[in-house]
């Protein structure tokens, strides 16, 4: 009669092999790809399980980049940008090659110095649909984009509202020496691009009431490339 066998137990952590990195359920690991030439996945660890040949498995929530997406990368979205999907897997724990840490996108606009294993996420992403949650998101500038982290913006001081230097037919040089700034339609001489409080800092600090729905982003997106 055949014997049966033992049945998996969860564990508390697991130490990535050949490091002293302890990963935890909960905590954001880089995942080696099956192609070298493509850079690692991110996912977050929601279970660590061995089974009766102390073989470790994990379950994972993959966080997919932009252009992974139905959609594609564009404009707006950041270079460590990622979106939380609804997509689960679970994989051999060796695969595991470090931790990350994927912020909040605000908690992300404060950090100081973004190093290689700093990310964010402003979207959950399902990956049948191509549809996200929140479904829609502030836009800003005369482009009426969402903010980018990775692109300087000037605020004006009338408006309040935020600019790309670009739109506004400077460059990022002239923008970094602005003492003020006012808009093109706040501004009555074309000349007048300065206030006290122009300084280029991050829209989220300014909470803005211009919403888009983030699939017409896409939408648009889509229509410009097929004129092309």
């Amino acid at each position: 009669m055949a014997k049966t066998k033992p049945g998996k137990k969860d564990l508390d952590s697991y130490t990535i092999k050949g490091t002293n990195k302890v990963v935890r359920p909960g905590d954001c690991v880089l995942m080696r790809p099956s192609d070298s030439d493509k850079p690692p996945y991110v996912a977050r660890v929601e279970k660590i399980e061995a089974d009766h040949r102390n073989n470790v498995k994990v379950r994972v929530r993959w966080y997919y980049r932009p252009e992974e997406s139905i959609g594609g990368r564009r404009q707006f979205h950041g270079a460590k940008e990622l979106f939380l999907s609804d997509h689960y897997d679970v994989q051999s724990a060796h695969t595991i090659e470090g931790k990350c840490v994927v912020h909040s996108f605000k908690n992300y606009t404060k950090l100081e110095n973004v190093g290689t294993e700093d990310y964010f996420c402003r979207f959950e992403y399902k990956a049948a649909t191509g549809g996200f949650t929140p479904d829609r998101v502030a836009v800003y500038c005369k482009c009426e984009m969402p903010y980018n982290p990775d692109d300087l913006m000037v605020q004006c001081e009338a408006c309040k509202d935020w600019f790309h230097p670009s739109c506004m037919g400077m460059t990022i040089e002239q923008a970094k020496k602005l003492d003020q700034f006012l808009c093109s339609d706040c501004s009555s001489d074309d000349d007048a691009k300065r206030s006290p409080n122009g300084c280029p800092v991050s829209p989220m600090s300014e909470p803005k009431v211009r919403m888009v729905l983030v699939c017409c982003l896409f939408n648009i997106c889509f229509a410009q490339t097929r004129a092309k």
